[in-house]
């Protein structure tokens, strides 16, 4: 069973994958992302599998809808990205500049392959990491949902940055960027982007990387810019790792523009969820958040921006960087 159902009183689709319930987890002797698998063969830098388990097929059946409630057919695409060849390394950080680099060039030309893509209205470019998020595969690897729908949180987004748009005549991403630039809570930048941990974060270190171009899509990176936004991801990570000298579970997420229609007012951008608000400590999505959605801020936020300010430098001597810690 693969469908959509729709949720009247929010507005969300919600995925129905009866075969997701089968995945595997973290077999012992065997991965199925190192080269000579019986997917991956030899000799490839990165990879794009498809996800054995996926929430969407552009073969999903039509599913009945009859009476109130609405479903839909779940179609679209699941893959994996596989970042390297090499098992054993913990974050992207451990990538090279050159291995980042290549990452995402393969994030933006899946982009351009899918952009056109009838059946396709929003790609979600997405990175689990540690076992607190579930993480059932520890080789390195990220994954893309190709979406039939465009999802609440960023219809919320888009909703908002048009009225900002339409009052003000100018990004409200943009406007963020110039806001955070005084430098409170900057962590870092170099030529084309900046990471900082947002004024209204909802966990305690959770950051955001912005591009200084107004761009929507992934497809209108030049070269210098994907070089730059590989290096300001090695960057985010290996300042989140060094943050408590543990390694941090996180989600991070690519926020794209949708692929149907124009958005001028929409800004890419890259957001990192970081669980831990201690060295030892989990921030969790309990009663108020899970009820309200609304989340508690467990700290001063520019604060926690001095400590990643602080992490960053520390991993200056680690990391060979093409901007600067703030």
């Amino acid at each position: 069973m693969r469908e959509l159902r729709y949720n009247p009183l929010t507005g969300q689709w919600i995925m129905i994958s009866a075969v997701r319930k089968n995945r595997p987890w973290r077999p012992k002797n065997f991965c199925p992302f190192c080269p000579g698998g019986e997917e991956t063969g030899y000799g490839w830098e990165v990879l794009l599998l498809p996800n054995r388990f996926p929430m969407f097929s552009f073969n999903a059946p039509k599913p009945e809808s009859k009476g109130f409630y609405k479903k839909a057919r779940a179609l679209g695409q699941c893959s994996v990205i596989v970042e390297t060849p090499e098992h054993g390394l913990k974050d992207l950080e451990e990538l090279s500049i050159e291995q980042m680099t290549k990452v995402v060039q393969l994030w933006k030309q899946i982009t351009e392959e899918l952009k056109n893509n009838p059946h396709i209205a929003y790609l979600s470019i997405f990175r689990n990491k540690g076992e607190e998020i579930g993480v059932s595969l520890t080789h390195p690897h990220g994954q893309l949902y190709a979406l039939p729908f465009i999802p609440l949180k960023v219809r919320l987004k888009m909703e908002n940055s048009r009225r900002y748009y339409n009052r003000f005549k100018k990004c409200l991403f943009c406007k963020i960027l110039d806001e955070e630039l005084k430098g409170k809570r900057l962590i870092y930048e170099n030529n084309d982007f900046i990471l900082f941990l947002p004024f209204f974060a909802n966990w305690p270190f959770e950051v955001h990387i912005y591009p200084k171009r107004h761009i929507q899509w992934l497809t209108q990176l030049t070269q210098a810019e994907i070089l730059n936004l590989a290096d300001i991801l090695r960057v985010t990570t290996g300042t989140l790792n060094s943050l408590f000298e543990r390694q941090m579970p996180y989600v991070m997420t690519v926020y794209q523009a949708p692929f149907k229609g124009e958005c001028p007012f929409y800004h890419l951008h890259i957001e990192f969820y970081p669980l831990l608000r201690e060295k030892d400590k989990l921030k969790y999505a309990a009663g108020i958040e899970m009820g309200t959605w609304d989340f508690t801020y467990d700290g001063i936020p520019e604060e926690n921006a001095r400590k990643l300010k602080n992490a960053c430098k520390k991993i200056k001597d680690k990391i060979d960087m093409r901007g600067k810690c703030v």
